[in-house]
């Protein structure tokens, strides 16, 4: 891979996903950095959240509606909430898999592995009572 121009808007996007808990969408992240970068595109945020996710910085989590992003790249799971389409990291204590599948798998490698989990958060299910 050729080596890749430093981009202060990569950067900075970057930055502000590390910053946050909350897992924004593209078009947070585009609110969110529009201060720092008043002439950024959202074409731009999109394309550098791409290149991130390619190399490996952030991850992209698929929801029902808008990708989300998250800058902690270690193994972790998320909850989404299918009401109001938060999703939240949970951190819990699952035996690995991914070396249970790859003693008993023949003709490939897994490398890893993450599940999301879906359902109701709090906030959603005190608004339903």
């Amino acid at each position: 891979m050729a080596v890749l121009k430093y981009s202060r808007q990569r950067e900075a996007i970057k930055n502000y996903l590390q910053g946050r808990e909350d897992h924004p969408s593209a078009d947070m992240v585009y609110d969110g950095i529009r201060g720092e970068f008043p002439n950024i595109s959202l074409g731009t945020v999109y394309r550098n959240l791409s290149l991130l996710t390619e190399l490996g910085e952030i991850i992209k989590i698929p929801t029902e509606g808008a990708d989300r992003f998250d800058a902690r790249v270690a193994p972790h799971n998320h909850f989404i909430c299918k009401s109001c389409g938060r999703v939240m990291d949970i951190m819990i204590s699952v035996k690995n898999p991914v070396e249970e599948i790859n003693a008993q798998w023949y003709g490939g490698e897994v490398e890893e592995c993450r599940m999301e989990f879906y359902g109701i958060c709090n906030e959603c299910k005190k608004m339903k009572n």
